[in-house]
């Protein structure tokens, strides 16, 4: 069972990061009138929606009792206070990634963002200033990614608590760092035009895919590990680069991007192979 459960949570998680990729882009390069929506919200909201996506898992675990459900959170989260202090750490580390994420789509073509090395970019229509920008961005969210990645698959797999139950705890301590980020650096603009403002059908699409990367990527580190949960995102590059080439058409990989893409491919063969033993020679 935990071996279906690893391999689905893998396969949705490629399509929720290519798609994420995808709509992100889009999104926060598409020309509309009245003001752009802030990304410091998008990343509080998706939060919010992933502690009521976990309440419910946890409610539908309970038996659907809200008595049960209550004393499970009070149990698991308020009588543990330096259990739930442990996810502030990654909590805010993936918060941090989450607005770099947004700072990098704006400023990058959907492939270069997940493969900042190995494209080349049009001048005219990226300045080096905003390439630079988004470099940064994306190399930033790497590396706290993956720190946070293993600290949270640490922390997962040397207690018993429900994935859910700390989905839960990353998402209250998210959702603090977010409200944070968005009143230093947005909260002029908030209070001008509104907490939604510029919010559309294309928003909330990307709002509630990035809450479903959260759930997927806790459920992959829980049956799986972070080091596949790379190799899942990794696949997602070479998805979003074909989508980027012969759909959006903008992106033209170079061979150097194509001999990345082979290693990947062949690093993930790799790593899920599982080779037959070999039989025990018999004794003369």
């Amino acid at each position: 069972m935990s071996a279906n459960l690893k391999y689905v949570s893998l396969g949705i998680l490629v399509f929720q990061t290519t798609s994420l990729v995808l709509t992100m882009r889009y999104s926060r390069t598409l020309k509309e009138e009245g003001p752009r929506y802030l990304s410091s919200t998008a990343v509080v909201v998706a939060e919010l929606l992933k502690i009521m996506a976990c309440i419910l898992l946890v409610y539908k675990d309970s038996k659907c009792s809200l008595r049960a459900l209550n004393r499970v959170l009070h149990d698991e989260i308020l009588n543990k206070p330096m259990e739930t202090l442990k996810l502030a750490i990654p909590s805010g580390i993936y918060t941090l990634q989450n607005n770099l994420l947004y700072v990098a789509l704006s400023n990058l073509d959907a492939a270069t963002y997940q493969w900042p090395s190995d494209s080349q970019l049009d001048s005219k229509e990226l300045s080096a200033g905003s390439q630079f920008v988004g470099l940064m961005a994306v190399l930033t969210a790497c590396f706290s990614s993956g720190f946070a990645g293993v600290y949270f698959e640490k922390i997962l797999k040397e207690t018993k608590q429900s994935v859910w139950i700390r989905n839960i705890q990353l998402g209250f301590f998210g959702s603090i760092f977010g409200l944070m980020g968005v009143y230093i650096y947005d909260g002029e603009l908030v209070s001008k035009n509104g907490f939604f403002q510029g919010y559309n059908r294309l928003t909330w699409i990307v709002v509630v895919l990035q809450a479903l990367g959260g759930l997927v990527i806790a459920a992959v580190i829980k049956y799986a590990d972070n080091i596949l949960k790379g190799f899942a995102t990794s696949l997602s590059i070479i998805l979003s680069t074909l989508i980027s080439y012969f759909w959006l058409q903008d992106f033209v990989p170079t061979s150097v991007f194509f001999l990345g893409a082979i290693l990947v491919i062949t690093a993930t063969f790799l790593y899920g192979y599982d080779p037959k033993p070999a039989g025990n020679p018999t004794k003369a």
